[in-house]
């Protein structure tokens, strides 16, 4: 179905979206325009906020979509249900799954209810979308784990919001449900689906689908289990439609095929207008989509990626695309976001945009404890800052320095610098790793030290939380816990 006209100022559907409205008057003072524009928003519609901030990129079928989804989620209407599918085909979400789960906080935020499902029976075939070989069948009990670890990290994801970015008595916040879709379609005999969900959809409309057509003149072709897994997901709306009253799939932009699919049962069965609505894609700045497919992914797990890793990721986004992430991944309002953008202009040696944008993902993903730990490895790391040493803990100081060594001491008396090193194999024995010292290739905590027989102190060489940081050359590091100090 072909989309809509669009809309000149933010590349929407005009019609959809609503935006050629009278422009709003000048601001005043910027705390009183927040609020202003935030019930403007509000009355204007979840669809034409998103809109606004790019995080809605498409809906379908356009037509109806245009005709009834304002209505349908107009503010002050009964709440409406909308889910996204989470394959567990890896133990984490990662920051491409980011999106699809700020597009349901936005929805639950306008007051409607939302469905995060686990597809604990779909990864076992594999989503065929823009891969260009099957993937690595799963074991049935690697599945299931993998998707203990998702439902918490959605669990995580949905606490962290309605703790530290929901207010008191802003209004009702949607329901959130975490669902496995392994509960009903493992349940589902085949015959049976096949004689239901699988006599309404159509075989020309899966197999005139561009991920479909390439994989079938692909050298290894495309198996009947991942054919189906369109098949299947549909399964997923109609089920979700029926029991629980959903009207709406989200998903990212290269899942358009699967909704569609998705629309086409739930309509023709149950004769109900339903909708999709996709999400955009973040890539590399090779143009790679981030996940664990391309090998690039950045987890939101913190045994996969610490907190501070996560934070620096954000920290090192180009000014070319921070106020478009700052959209997308945060909650604050645009007229914020502009005041951010106008004080980079004028300080752009201060990267406020990428810290802040930093700080507001950290704190979501991690909670509050999390974004802390965040800035103290910073510090640590890229400010030398002694006090932030003393303050981390082990797992901070393992996650920041993955690849250290870790030794425990015994602090003797009078023990030395080079006696330092040595026990902690970080030098060569002899002349040469005298000269290592010597020549300044050696600090402690930050600070360099050149005098071998310089006696360890307590509070300068070790800390206060019984530990010595020792670096070797630019990147060989070494944690040295002491012993009954």
């Amino acid at each position: 179905m072909a989309a809509p006209a669009l809309c000149r100022r933010c590349g929407r559907a005009a019609g959809l979206w609503g935006l050629h409205r009278a422009p709003l008057p000048p601001p005043p003072p910027r705390r009183r325009a927040h609020e202003q524009a935030r019930r403007a928003r509000g009355a204007a519609g979840l669809l034409a906020a998103q809109c606004e901030r790019g995080l809605f990129q498409e809906v379908f079928p356009a037509q109806s979509a245009e005709e009834q989804l304002p209505a349908l989620l107009e503010p002050g209407r009964p709440p409406v249900a909308a889910y996204c599918g989470f394959d567990p085909t890896a133990d984490s979400l990662h920051v491409g799954h980011l999106l699809p789960v700020m597009a349901l906080l936005h929805f639950q935020r306008a007051g409607h209810d939302v469905i995060a499902v686990v597809g604990g029976a779909t990864a076992r075939l594999g989503d065929p979308t823009g891969r260009e070989r099957a993937r690595e069948p799963l074991p049935a009990g690697r599945v299931r784990a993998h998707a203990r670890a998702l439902r918490a990290g959605l669990e995580r994801l949905f606490g962290n919001h309605r703790e530290l970015f929901w207010e008191p008595g802003a209004g009702r916040l949607g329901r959130a449900a975490l669902l496995d879709n392994a509960r009903w379609l493992g349940r589902e005999p085949l015959l049976r689906f096949l004689g239901g969900a699988g006599g309404r959809l159509r075989m020309g409309t899966l197999l005139s689908r561009q991920s479909c057509q390439a994989r079938l003149r692909s050298a290894e072709g495309m198996s009947l289990a991942e054919f189906l897994y369109p098949a299947l997901q549909a399964y997923d709306f109609l089920h979700l439609h029926q029991h629980h009253g959903c009207r709406i799939q989200l998903g990212g932009h290269d899942q358009m095929g699967n909704i569609m699919s998705g629309y086409e049962l739930v309509t023709k069965m149950t004769g109900t207008d339903v909708f999709g609505i996709t999400v955009p894609l973040i890539t590399s700045t090779t143009g790679d989509k981030l996940g664990k497919t391309a090998g690039n992914a950045v987890w939101l797990n913190r045994d996969k990626t610490s907190p501070f890793e996560l934070y620096q990721f954000f920290v090192r986004q180009q000014d070319n695309v921070v106020e478009k992430y700052l959209k997308l991944f945060t909650f604050l309002p645009l007229e914020e976001i502009a005041h951010i953008m106008e004080m980079h202009a004028k300080e752009p040696e201060k990267w406020g945009p990428q810290k802040r944008l930093a700080a507001e993902v950290t704190k979501l993903v991690h909670g509050r404890e999390g974004l802390e730990s965040a800035k103290r490895c910073t510090k640590a790391l890229y400010y030398s800052s002694v006090e932030a040493l003393e303050e981390m803990s082990d797992q901070e100081l393992q996650e920041l320095f993955r690849q250290a060594t870790s030794a425990e001491l015994m602090l003797e008396p009078g023990m030395t610098v080079l006696d330092l090193c040595r026990k902690a194999n970080a030098i060569p024995d002899g002349p040469s790793g005298y000269r290592k010292i010597t020549d300044g290739g050696v600090s402690i905590n930050g600070n360099r030290v050149t005098n071998p027989e310089t006696v360890l102190i307590l509070g300068q060489h070790i800390l206060k939380n019984g530990v010595s940081l020792l670096r070797v050359g630019k990147k060989n590091y070494y944690i040295i816990k002491w012993l009954q100090l």
